[in-house]
């Protein structure tokens, strides 16, 4: 016996919503045991030792036909099993990611490859994200918090590059 569940079949979990009597009846094609239908399970009954089933011959795939088995001449015209014989290369989708109406720009690393964490105080987020807000609202200046904390920082790094001691950096640390 096996371990693997046994689930629904399709005439368990579907069912006609219309009582139309002119649609033909969905006749299902008889089912095979659980070991023949499953290439995974007769492989696996054949390592534990058990008796293989007897394996049918490769054979058109089983569907389900309105009505019983149509026959061959009937199923050329069928448009769906045209398309399902012929065979098609399959389509090269290219992925799409919104951008809400602005260009796509991927994230550049080659600008800042290092970082730090700096733990600041809720005014002083609050301050930085009011200033975030102004840039876009006043100013038309699109730029998130990091990038404003790094223009900052070159600012200040110029100012203390270009005035030493008489810095803003200086005199804020200093005083």
């Amino acid at each position: 016996m096996t371990r693997r569940p046994v689930l629904p079949g399709a005439s368990e979990l579907f069912r006609r919503t219309d009582s139309s009597s002119s649609v033909p009846e969905v006749t299902e094609l008889p089912s095979l045991s659980a070991t023949v239908s499953s290439p995974a399970l007769r492989t696996a009954a054949r390592r534990a030792g058990e008796p293989a089933a007897e394996e049918p011959a490769p054979a058109s795939p089983l569907t389900l036909v309105p009505g019983g088995a149509a026959t061959p001449a009937a199923s050329s015209d069928d448009e769906l099993a045209a398309f399902r014989a012929a065979p098609a290369p399959a389509p090269v989708l290219t992925p799409r990611v919104p951008t809400r109406g602005r260009p796509a720009r991927g994230r550049e690393r080659t600008k800042h490859d290092e970082k730090i964490t700096v733990y600041i105080s809720a005014d002083e987020l609050m301050a930085l994200e009011t200033a975030r807000l102004t840039l876009r609202g006043q100013h038309g200046v699109a730029a998130d918090r990091g990038r404003i904390v790094r223009e900052a920082i070159s600012v200040i790094l110029a100012d203390l590059a270009e005035r030493g001691e008489d810095s803003v950096l200086v005199r804020r640390l200093q005083g």
